[in-house]
């Protein structure tokens, strides 16, 4: 093998791990914010790191620069982004009055984030683009995130056992199977309807007219979706299950 092969294999693709690393600054940047006590900054800096996370995926498939040491940085880098940054920001920011139940429940979402992102790197060859397996680490850190903007917005303060168990429901939604869109199946650099730029135009609109409210809004809206799309599949396979028992009575 020649050199120059070798080199290049033993490369990195430059502009997706930017965006990883982009993500990776905008989490720890959260970290401090959150520990410094400036809520609001935090959150927005857990937004800046999801719109990175969401990038740099994108143009690895789009440039078709996609590699193991890409994903594998780029789950240490959402370990803190999406695990160790949010749940330091929801222990300080409302389970501090709990005390040691606030602090396990935020070392909950930690421990879930990690198990979570672990199970997804050695699933990554079998997971399926149109659904994730679990809650993704970025949607629990975001429901936080814009939790915190909707709050620090309205002048509320958090009420700490309902944060408490948000953060219990986060952690198990995290590692359970519990479906949720992915919409990786979606090709961007095919021809599309019309329509879906338009719907895209509107929910631009819609999270602009009241972004820390609306924001939280749609957080809220993909993690409830989860479970209600599991109970429908529950509920179908329950009735295919009747319906095969039904034939096979008949049949005897």
């Amino acid at each position: 093998m020649s050199k120059v092969s070798t080199v290049k294999e033993r490369g990195i693709y430059l502009l997706p791990s930017l965006f990883t690393t982009g993500g990776l600054f905008a989490g720890f940047y959260a970290l401090i914010a959150a520990v410094q006590g400036r809520f609001e900054l935090a959150a927005w800096a857990l937004i800046a790191a999801a719109i990175f996370d969401m990038l740099d995926g994108r143009v690895a498939r789009l440039l078709h620069a996609e590699s193991d040491f890409g994903a594998q940085y780029d789950s240490l880098c959402d370990m803190l982004s999406f695990g160790i940054a949010p749940a330091v920001l929801i222990y300080l920011w409302a389970l501090v009055p709990l005390h040691k139940l606030g602090w396990l429940a935020a070392f909950l979402i930690a421990a879930c984030a990690a198990l979570r992102l672990a199970r997804f790197n050695v699933q990554m060859d079998t997971q399926s683009k149109r659904y994730f397996n679990g809650l993704p680490t970025p949607a629990a850190a975001m429901l936080i995130a814009t939790a915190v903007l909707f709050h620090e917005d309205n002048a509320m303060a958090p009420i700490p056992w309902l944060w408490f168990g948000i953060s219990v429901a986060l952690a198990w939604l995290m590692v359970s199977r519990v479906p949720f869109f992915a919409g990786k199946d979606v090709d961007l650099k095919k021809r599309h309807p019309a329509v879906i730029l338009l719907g895209m135009l509107v929910v631009i609109v819609f999270i602009m007219a009241n972004p820390h409210m609306n924001l939280f809004v749609l957080a809220l809206a993909y993690c409830i979706h989860g479970p209600l799309l599991g109970l429908r599949e529950w509920k179908r396979s329950k009735q295919s299950g009747s319906d095969k028992e039904k034939n096979k009575s008949q049949t005897d």
